[in-house]
């Protein structure tokens, strides 16, 4: 039954009306991340090739590497993609500049049902730039069987304080397992997502109200200088040239402790006694906790243009979300999350993701509005043209520092000049 129920409701959703069967026969280049849900996606779509004779061709890169290639291409209209994967940070100011296209799906799709922090943020001067494909913000996962054995509890909101005194007492490398996995790899999607909300929630901030760059503050020495303590003493070594999957592996080996990260890392986590916290800080809650959708847009520079909007418009629909919960290879614990209200009220999703309740309220708790301490709209990111190459530069200041290249102190001074060059050629001051 499970099967046939897939079938059926693949077919009905690529065949009844709508975009979906304007679709004919041709090809698309999909530029996506290396991530569970992108992946699981080519196994679904290929009913979507079977009923409407679009074929679809592949294109899975590593985070920091689709981001280059797909800005170069998207920048200059290239058109070597008709489908990309992007963010939050670039789908606003890449949809007001021109550079993909708007996207207005059928009645059907339901785009009020997308939660508002995704829409919104995939969104400029409100038309929408980019499906979310899935959402996410980040958590706390811990191993609570290890915690219970130390003797230690990590609670929603915890100090940074305990957190780390929680992961010293998980910490075994002897045996295998250290007390705190993190992201340490450079990229400003990669080890400043993390360290940008540890940053956050001692106060700092990427700049000023001037947008003249912070990192030469109290708050920003503070927070680095606690998480390269907190993950050189008790994080696997080589942090360094750790990001996602390469701690998504490691977590499922049994080898961390914890691990503070993408809520939709929680689909994937294959081993026993998994327990969620709300994001810990160090007395400032406001931006404690990341917020990001992993999207998809259409490049200006496709000629395939309705094509390619009506395969977004399936694989974001609450169909496509359906037919990976009752897909025989994956089922309602791996469908893409964070994007619809509808998900977290389907009973067979709320019995196979003990996560879900954890992954809304960090989802719904994340604020990316500008604020007194934060003037610019984004949590881990600017929302500005320049932050790529900012977050990029000062992203391999602290991986040095993480790896004892550099100290913080150093790392940090570099990290302000190089900061402040960039802005003031931008011209901001």
């Amino acid at each position: 039954m499970k099967n046939a129920f897939y079938g059926a409701t693949a077919l009905t959703l690529v065949t009844a009306g709508g975009a979906f069967a304007d679709a004919h026969a041709t090809e698309l280049t999909i530029a996506i991340v290396n991530n569970g849900h992108m992946i699981n996606m080519q196994t679904v779509a290929e009913a979507y090739t079977e009923a409407t004779g679009v074929a679809l061709n592949w294109v899975s890169l590593e985070e920091g590497v689709l981001r280059e290639q797909v800005t170069s291409d998207t920048a200059t209209g290239g058109g070597q993609y008709d489908i990309i994967n992007i963010g939050m940070q670039e789908a606003p100011i890449w949809g007001a500049a021109g550079w993909i296209e708007p996207l207005e799906f059928g009645a059907d799709y339901d785009v009020d049902d997308m939660l508002p922090a995704m829409r919104n943020g995939l969104s400029a001067d409100g038309v929408l730039y980019a499906a979310p494909f899935y959402g996410e913000s980040s958590m706390v996962m811990y191993r609570k069987d290890l915690a219970d054995a130390a003797g230690v509890s990590i609670v929603d909101n915890d100090s940074w304080d305990n957190v780390k005194a929680a992961a010293a007492a998980m910490h075994d490398p002897d045996n295998g397992v250290y007390g705190a996995c993190l992201r340490g790899k450079p990229g400003w999607g990669d080890n400043m997502a993390f360290v940008t909300t540890v940053v956050n929630s001692f106060g700092g901030a990427w700049f000023d109200a001037d947008m003249k760059p912070t990192l030469d503050t109290d708050e920003w020495k503070a927070a680095i200088e606690f998480y390269v303590d907190m993950l050189g003493s008790y994080g696997p070594p080589g942090s360094e040239g750790n990001s996602f999957n390469e701690i998504l592996a490691l977590y499922n080996e049994g080898k961390c402790g914890m691990w503070i990260d993408a809520t939709i890392a929680a689909s994937f986590l294959e081993v026993d006694g998994v327990a969620y916290a709300q994001s810990p800080n160090a007395g400032n809650p406001v931006g404690a906790n990341w917020l990001w959708a992993w999207a998809m847009a259409v490049p200006t520079g496709t000629d395939k243009t309705d094509e390619a909007k009506a395969f977004i418009e399936w694989a974001t629909s609450k169909a496509y979300i359906e037919a990976v919960g009752n897909h025989p290879d994956f089922g309602w614990g791996s469908v893409p999350t964070g994007t619809r209200t509808s998900t977290y009220a389907i009973p067979e999703f709320q019995a196979a993701a003990a996560f879900a309740d954890a992954e809304l309220a960090a989802i719904n708790s994340a604020a990316p509005e500008a604020t007194d301490i934060k003037p610019y709209v984004g949590v881990q990111f600017a929302a500005i043209p320049e932050f790529p190459e900012v977050g990029s530069a000062v992203a391999q200041e602290i991986a040095a520092a993480l790896s004892g290249a550099k100290t913080v102190d150093e790392a940090l001074a570099a990290s302000q000049s190089a900061a402040d060059a960039i802005m003031q050629e931008a011209g901001y001051y």
